[in-house]
């Protein structure tokens, strides 16, 4: 059985990164260093909600490294919300933070409840709780949070003003991003995740990085997941020309190979909470979308979408991740053999966290960027992090086999290496650069 725990899924990613990081002196006690996270905060919320009684909720907030600069990552609210969960995302947050070369360490927070089944008023006592458990755990120059799945600018708003009752008399406006315009939020920051992902792909397809994918331009694209992320990905695709034939939720999916009318798409979602029943299309079932036949397939909903249960049956010439750990290492190597690329999330998904600290730096020097210019640093930072792993790839298939050689000889293991993939390569990048920032620090005391 594969195993599916999403902790021990972002341990195996690491792991595959190990062979090719250098120098390998002392690389087993640096290894877990990164590796493990800094601190890990467990709290028990007590909130009075609207029947009157007070209900008991589960809070994290895991710092994973901050050797880069303060932590970042964003809160979520969901049933499903663990421990291992919030570490394993941390532990993303540092490798994606490094990979697109901003000054920050990775951190994650979630609350285990159901927001779906919670008033506003609720969600904001929730809010205004767990920032006030956390107290100085998080601050501008230490750990920052940021919306993730079923938070949003709202949620922002309440932490920001529960931090700033806490700590009078200073600039906070930097203690959380993805927050209101009003309320120093940054324009741009909204469609980030989205909008970097398009980068990405646009500047890997101009590169021909994919033979079988020479343009975007009337591309055939299906999105899993209809929420912050998707949405927008579907709408940024098809302004770029592309058509998307497929999108799904939690619900269910929908299918029309002569392309979807987004608009209608968006009014089914907002007058019936789901993409399904739209007129004239396919319905499918909530998973089904990731096999239907197209030349990008997104996933952009949650972790483990792709496993070894359906990679065989991927038909999609690119996969580009907009959700956090959607393909398992397993799946992974069973779209390298049969030919499909993966733009990993550690790339992808990192246009939120990257506007992110476009509005940490606007917020400290109290400016504010015009949308043209984040849209264009932006686009910048996706092109060069995109291109670090590309020619780490060329370098590390290059040299194969001595690196497989070296690995041998250090571990007693005499089985080659895998070839590298996307991934891979976009690990190496990321945690060679942590380890240089970790030496280059050194050790206190």
């Amino acid at each position: 059985m594969e195993d599916l725990d999403f902790a021990h899924v972002a341990r195996r990613q690491f792991d595959r990164a190990a062979p090719f990081i250098h120098p390998l002196e002392g690389w087993k006690g640096m290894a877990e260093m990164l590796f493990a996270p800094e601190r890990i905060i467990r709290l028990t919320l007590p909130v009075v909600l609207d029947d009157g009684y007070i209900h008991n909720f589960e809070g994290y907030r895991v710092l994973h490294d901050n050797v880069r600069g303060p932590g970042k990552g964003g809160i979520r609210y969901y049933p499903e919300v663990d421990e291992s969960e919030v570490i394993a995302l941390a532990t993303l947050m540092t490798w994606k933070c490094a990979l697109v070369d901003i000054p920050f360490g990775g951190a994650k927070g979630g609350i285990r409840c159901d927001p779906k089944r919670l008033s506003k008023n609720e969600q904001r006592r929730l809010t205004r709780r767990f920032i006030a458990a956390l107290g100085d755990d998080i601050g501008p120059h230490t750990d920052i949070p940021a919306p993730d799945l079923y938070t949003n600018a709202q949620t922002m708003a309440w932490i920001y003003d529960t931090y700033s009752m806490m700590h009078p008399g200073t600039n906070n406006l930097p203690v959380v991003t993805g927050k209101p315009l009003d309320l120093g939020g940054s324009l741009g920051r909204d469609s980030a995740t989205a909008q970097g992902l398009y980068y990405v792909l646009e500047h890997l397809v101009a590169i021909n990085a994919f033979p079988d994918l020479p343009s975007l331009v009337g591309a055939e694209v299906a999105i899993q997941g209809y929420g912050n992320a998707g949405r927008n990905a579907a709408r940024i695709f098809s302004n770029g020309g592309a058509k998307i034939v497929a999108v799904s939720d939690s619900r269910g999916g929908i299918h029309d190979p002569n392309g979807l009318d987004l608009g209608l798409v968006d009014i089914q979602k907002e007058e019936t909470g789901s993409v399904v029943g739209v007129p004239g299309t396919k319905e499918l079932a909530p998973r089904e979308l990731l096999t239907v036949h197209c030349d990008v397939l997104i996933p952009a909903a949650l972790e483990n979408q792709i496993t070894t249960a359906n990679a065989g049956d991927i038909d999609a010439k690119v996969v580009i991740e907009a959700a956090n750990g959607p393909t398992t290492p397993e799946a992974d190597d069973i779209l390298a053999e049969r030919g499909i690329p993966v733009v990993p999330d550690i790339l992808s998904a990192s246009g939120g966290v990257v506007v992110s600290y476009f509005e940490w730096t606007q917020n400290l020097a109290n400016e504010q960027w015009s949308e043209a210019e984040v849209q264009e640093r932006l686009r910048a930072k996706m092109r060069t992090a995109a291109d670090s792993m590309m020619a780490t790839r060329a370098a590390l298939l290059d040299k194969l086999g001595a690196y497989s050689d070296a690995w041998a000889e250090r571990t007693g293991d005499d089985t080659p290496l895998p070839r590298p993939t996307l991934r891979t390569a976009a690990h190496v990048v990321a945690v060679q650069r942590c380890r240089r920032a970790t030496e280059q620090r050194g050790i206190w005391p």
